[in-house]
């Protein structure tokens, strides 16, 4: 495994930065970053500590200023040293803003403005976490998004991410035995969707949580044949209701909600949502 070191700076929480550099990373293999993130840089001072910080431990530097001075600066040092260094917003800040024929506004932080997008981020995270594991069914019309699923199938991390792209996303649990919310079939905007998992990859999890949590519990939560019954049942339920399935097995939560909102995205532009079930 080589490891080097790699440098994340800049004038706002870093999200950005640190993102883009974890999907560069990501494509290659047997390497690991050992990652500075130097956030909120602002003024000169702030900005000779990441650069004494820089020169003890030379890498690459990636970064996110859109401040001139601060820019110059860092990217003077970098070459003296020498170590690279890349803005990696200003090809497309360029390409933007040729394309719109305006000039960009320069100004640190900008998408965390508190404006209505804010808000309505954090009003969504709130309402997924009062309508987890099916609580509060009497408003799960207001959702965007409702989840039915097994146990184990990331229902509620996945509706937590949703929430952080504006998205209102409830979860209900799929119990073999057990009447769903009878909300699901009067609900008529939300979208839902079925999560499923393969058998063996949810026995392998459902064991892992035994034995971290309680090895004492009713171990037909871990048991093949009733894992396997369970997965099946929900399948066919979820064919019954005709709602598009998610098979989590091999995905992440980033790839389940990018599939989920292409799924809301058609499931708004249809003439059928909104209108009442016949």
């Amino acid at each position: 495994m080589r490891t080097f070191h790699l440098h994340l700076v800049s004038d706002a929480t870093g999200e950005t930065v640190n993102s883009i550099a974890r999907a560069c990373v990501s494509q290659f293999d047997d390497v690991r970053p050992k990652e500075h993130l130097w956030n909120l840089v602002r003024t000169q001072r702030q900005l000779e500590v990441v650069l004494d910080g820089i020169k003890t431990c030379p890498g690459l530097v990636m970064f996110t200023l859109v401040d001139d001075g601060l820019r110059r600066r860092l990217e003077d040092y970098c070459r003296e040293l020498p170590v690279p260094c890349v803005s990696v917003l200003d090809p497309l800040i360029s390409a933007l803003g040729s394309y719109l024929g305006i000039e960009s506004q320069r100004e640190p932080g900008r998408q965390h403005i508190l404006n209505a997008e804010y808000f309505g981020r954090m009003d969504a995270m709130e309402f997924a976490l009062s309508h987890d594991d099916g609580q509060a069914t009497r408003d799960l019309h207001e959702a965007d998004v409702v989840l039915v699923g097994v146990s184990r199938t990331s229902k509620s991390p996945t509706c937590i991410y949703l929430a952080n792209r504006g998205i209102k996303a409830a979860n209900v649990p799929f119990v073999p035995g057990c009447v769903l919310p009878p909300e699901l079939d009067l609900i008529v905007r939300p979208l839902i969707v079925g999560l499923t998992n393969d058998p063996e990859r949810l026995l392998q999890i459902r064991r892992n949580r035994l034995r971290l949590l309680n090895p004492g519990l009713d171990m037909t939560y871990a048991d093949p044949e009733t894992v396997k019954q369970e997965v099946m049942e929900a399948r066919r339920y979820f064919a019954r209701k005709g709602w598009p399935v998610i098979d989590v097995s091999r995905r992440s939560i980033e790839e389940t909600a990018a599939e989920i909102l292409m799924l809301l995205s058609q499931h708004q532009r249809s003439p059928e949502a909104g209108s009442p079930p016949p």
